[in-house]
């Protein structure tokens, strides 16, 4: 039985907050340089992320008390509701201190049925892309989809960057793929993917506040979402994203 549909109340929501945080991520970006430290895994976090998390938290909170919360920079919230939001502020932090405006603020929701809600909000460019189970995907309120190019070899593919790339084995095959592949990376490429720009984007080693959003919005834009050996994604696991129609031909040439 397939999962019922969300109610678009709780997608509008999303919206709202997730554009809240995003703007307020402007009155950093917006001064051209940012200050930054580094955790311990080594990625760096800055003011913006931890303004932008708390800002989403205590709207979260206010509004859904018995929801639980996910964020990166914070402690997991616990809830009783059987609804889980989660967060990532800065989706491409580095990319946000170097003043680069692909960087994104990402919102998701998970429910009893599985992913519900996802949302991406580009705050220095003025796009946002919003899904919810059963309702379809919009990118600035208009109803978008992924395209339906089949040839693998004249398709483009993005990632976050090489040196995400754990197994120099894989990258190697990524880019001596017939794939034309870039880096507008992060949240932007799979804006890029769901509005028909593109037809992949693949991310190694992804925690759940990277791809939350990501398991909503590229299904309901008509795409498909696996990890790299074609399964369901779990935490820890590659994340590939595709329009669909070369998606098989990928994880072949890429992962097999």
């Amino acid at each position: 039985m397939d999962a019922p549909a969300v109610d678009q109340s709780l997608v509008d929501m999303a919206v709202e907050l997730a554009t809240g945080a995003g703007a307020l991520t402007r009155k950093w970006f917006d001064r051209g340089t940012v200050a930054f430290d580094t955790k311990d895994d080594g990625s760096p976090v800055t003011e913006a992320d931890k303004a932008a998390e708390r800002y989403l938290r205590e709207q979260i909170g206010q509004a859904f008390p018995t929801d639980a919360i996910i964020g990166e920079e914070e402690e997991d919230r616990d809830g009783t509701s059987g609804r889980t939001w989660i967060i990532d502020p800065i989706d491409g932090t580095k990319t946000f201190t170097h003043g680069v405006p692909l960087y994104g603020t990402l919102l998701a929701v998970i429910d009893e049925h599985g992913p519900a809600v996802g949302v991406i909000v580009m705050p220095a460019l003025d796009e946002v892309v919003a899904a919810g189970r059963g309702l379809g995907c919009t990118h600035n309120g208009r109803e978008v989809t992924v395209n339906d190019h089949d040839d693998f070899s004249t398709s483009y593919a993005m990632t976050s960057g090489f040196d995400y790339w754990p197994d120099i084995t894989e990258r190697a095959r990524f880019l001596n793929s017939p794939l034309t592949v870039r880096t507008w990376a992060d949240a932007y490429g799979y804006v890029l993917l769901a509005t028909g720009r593109c037809e992949a984007m693949v991310d190694p080693l992804v925690n759940i506040w990277d791809v939350a959003a990501m398991q909503v919005i590229i299904p309901e834009a008509g795409g498909r979402v696996t990890d790299q050996a074609g399964e369901p994604w779990e935490q820890g696991r590659h994340f590939v994203a595709t329009n669909g129609k070369i998606h098989d031909e990928l994880i072949a040439a890429i992962f097999a």
